[in-house]
């Protein structure tokens, strides 16, 4: 007799990369709009965050459209990070674009096609229309295959607490209702437009059928009344997925493949025509999003006067532009202003100024660079990154919780030590020394240039 094979159940685990900003949750405020000190990943930066937390709610009311914010302040104080705090506390409902200026800077297509795209990004509508469903539990599937052809014909019986009913299954029926893997007890919905099966959840009724279920199992009531309703349903989309469908011969799928090319500006007219015909109907609203465009001063004079005619439109986002840059050139100008930003520009923004971080703030955001990257540190070993931090950069000292942690490890140890942070600053310089270093040796590099 074969011995019984037992099968290794593994556990899925979502694999999720860890990056500079992932630690961020939201912005850390109450209902107040006050800033805490540390909070959904936020630390330090209070008045910064009180100012985008007043942007915030102005976006929520979704009243005011075609403002600008400048973000400044020096290299490592948060700007970024404030930017993606808006973009969580936002939700998935309101459009946020992200983009860096250096990426409208391509051969494809023109810089002002580049920042029409990614202002029409930021636009969302809201399309709301009724449509058709049967929803009902499943109390009986019968499937039955035709000898001669192999042709699948079968019958469906759906109910409600007040009535039962029988309907015909044709072979794409049949598919879908298998990929789905529903059985009897599930409760279910057919688009009738589209014939779409979605499976809703398990019917209470008979939650005693298994002696166990999974975690992801859900328990729904079964429906009342009749099985064929009238429901709405809001579809989200933003101007930009409008425009690729319908200036491209091959549709939707044009925005999976990403090469979305230049947009002609009739597709956009007749697209604007469209949405303010569905807004008259109250089939459709705007919700005017947000446009991050970070290192802004990179643009350049073609692309600030482009911006500036873009924000006086109807349908133009809230644009928050980030800079770390002083009295600056102005790209595209011989001549020189604040930010490296036109003052046409800046005079029609608000400025928010992030300020550097205190050392205890460095700290507390070292500690949660810890456990976010699942780092254990001693108190000591921290105390001396924080004083790196202080005395170098926060960037510099966060890149080296990782490669400290690798030092710890070979030689077998579960936490990271002062002498596993004195290796790693050893091993990787930061930016101070390097300059120290080249001073030094200037004469033995190529090219120098410094007396």
């Amino acid at each position: 007799m074969a011995a019984p094979k037992i099968q290794e159940l593994k556990e899925l685990t979502r694999i999720e990369r860890i990056g500079a900003h992932s630690h961020i949750r939201g912005l850390g405020l109450d209902d107040s709009l006050e800033a805490r000190a540390v909070s959904q990943g936020m630390v330090g930066q209070i008045e910064a965050r009180k100012a985008a937390g007043v942007i915030l709610s102005m976006i929520r009311e979704g009243r005011i459209a075609g403002r600008a914010i400048l973000m400044a302040g020096h290299p490592g104080t948060g700007k970024t990070a404030i930017a993606m705090g808006m973009a969580k506390a936002l939700g998935d409902d309101t459009p946020f674009t992200m983009m860096a200026s250096s990426e409208i800077f391509s051969l494809e297509m023109s810089k002002t096609e580049a920042l029409t795209q990614a202002l029409r990004r930021s636009i969302g509508v809201r399309i709301k229309e009724e449509a058709e469903l049967i929803e009902g539990e499943v109390v009986e599937i019968e499937i039955e295959r035709s000898v001669t052809s192999g042709a699948k014909a079968g019958k469906l019986i759906l109910k409600t607490t007040e009535m039962e009913t029988v309907y015909d299954l044709g072979a794409k029926m049949i598919e879908q209702l298998q990929r789905e893997k529903i059985v009897s007890g599930d409760v279910i919905t057919i688009d009738r437009a589209s014939s779409k099966i979605s499976k809703l959840g398990r019917s209470f009724a008979r939650a005693s059928d298994y002696d166990a279920m999974g975690s992801q199992t859900r328990f729904v009531q079964c429906p009342e009344g009749e099985l064929e309703k009238r429901k709405e349903v809001v579809h989200t989309v933003t101007l930009h997925e409008m425009d690729v469908i319908n200036s491209r011969a091959q549709g939707f799928l044009a925005l999976f493949a990403g090469d979305t090319g230049e947009i002609k500006d009739e597709v956009r007219e007749q697209i604007d025509q469209k949405v303010a015909e569905w807004r008259e109907e109250g089939k459709a609203e705007i919700i005017p999003g947000v446009l991050f465009i970070d290192e802004v001063h990179m643009l350049d004079i073609e692309c600030f006067s482009f911006l500036n005619r873009a924000l006086e439109s109807d349908t133009a986002p809230i644009v928050i532009m980030a800079t770390n840059r002083g009295i600056a050139q102005i790209r595209g100008t011989k001549f020189r202003s604040p930010h490296g930003v036109p003052l046409d520009l800046i005079d029609r923004s608000l400025i928010i100024m992030t300020k550097p971080y205190t050392a205890e703030e460095i700290m507390n955001i070292l500690k949660i660079r810890c456990e976010e990257e699942d780092v254990e540190m001693t108190e000591d070993a921290l105390d001396l990154l924080t004083t790196i931090g202080t005395e170098t950069s926060l960037r510099y000292a966060i890149q080296l919780i990782t490669t400290a942690s690798l030092v710890a490890q070979k030689r077998k140890a579960s936490e990271v030590d002062v002498q596993d942070i004195r290796r790693v600053y050893s091993l990787f310089i930061d930016i101070k020394r390097s300059t120290q270093f080249l001073k030094e040796y200037q004469e033995e590099y190529m090219f120098s240039e410094i007396n």
